[in-house]
């Protein structure tokens, strides 16, 4: 059997296991560090797995991480503005290092990771649509520890964290127009309640009341939604 099939074979568990928790898991930090924790127990050869997002402002932060060590090799490359994970998020390309023990590539973070003892490493990007949310990395002890059928694994994994993250994205879009919604529609509604206010305490109509209602916001110097409030807490209290 090749290599090829054997993949889907060997994750068939781990997707399974995978698939209960985009359902079930409510704090999407804790999901990607089961991910992370998954990567590094499946990819042969790897001592540690970590994740990095990177907000539309350029902020980096390793969202999950396996151990020590694969922070401070994160926090080194966000300190010096370069290493495989940076690159992978803005090429949006799979980086494999062989040997990070004279990578000319990243000089600076190479020769530090070498001295960490981290000596290859795989990092891939997270794509979701067509935003680059940030990368998945796995580092490995030994040089030229990554292949091929490493690099399949590893994408395996990095679509799954980008499917998660864009769930939880677009679930936390949707809660926020939502509430958007219910709070026009409150103002609405208060307004309305306003207008039903002067109309019956002064006789008027609903245009003018509205009118009435609007110079007084311009009076006061406060949203209509403001002094519509005002006039219902008001009425509210007298009657009381």
């Amino acid at each position: 059997m090749s290599s090829n099939s054997q993949v889907p074979d060997e994750l068939g568990s781990v997707f399974a296991r995978m698939s209960g928790l985009l359902l079930s898991t409510d704090a999407v930090n804790t999901a990607l560090r089961q991910i992370t924790a998954l990567a590094a127990e499946t990819i042969p050869g790897t001592s540690g797995s970590g994740i990095t997002l990177i907000d539309p402002h350029g902020e980096r932060t390793t969202a999950a991480a396996t151990d020590v060590v694969v922070q401070e090799a994160d926090a080194l490359q966000y300190r010096l503005r370069q290493g495989p994970c940076l690159a992978a998020w803005e090429t949006r390309t799979l980086v494999r290092v062989e040997d990070s023990m004279g990578d000319a590539r990243w000089p600076a973070w190479a020769q530090q990771a070498s001295d960490m003892g981290l000596r290859s490493s795989l990092s891939t990007p997270l794509v979701a649509g067509t935003e680059a949310l940030g990368a998945m990395k796995v580092y490995a002890r030994q040089p030229r520890a990554y292949g091929d059928r490493e690099e399949r694994l590893l994408t395996r994994f990095a679509s799954l964290a980008a499917m998660l993250l864009f769930h939880i994205r677009t679930a936390q879009h949707a809660e926020r127009v939502s509430d958007q919604l219910k709070d026009s529609l409150r103002g609405r509604e208060v307004i309305m309640l306003a207008k039903g206010i002067i109309m019956g305490r002064d006789g008027v109509d609903e245009p003018t009341a509205f009118l009435a209602l609007a110079d007084g916001a311009q009076e006061q110097h406060i949203t209509l939604r403001e002094e519509a409030d005002q006039l219902a807490n008001s009425t509210v209290r007298h009657r009381r």
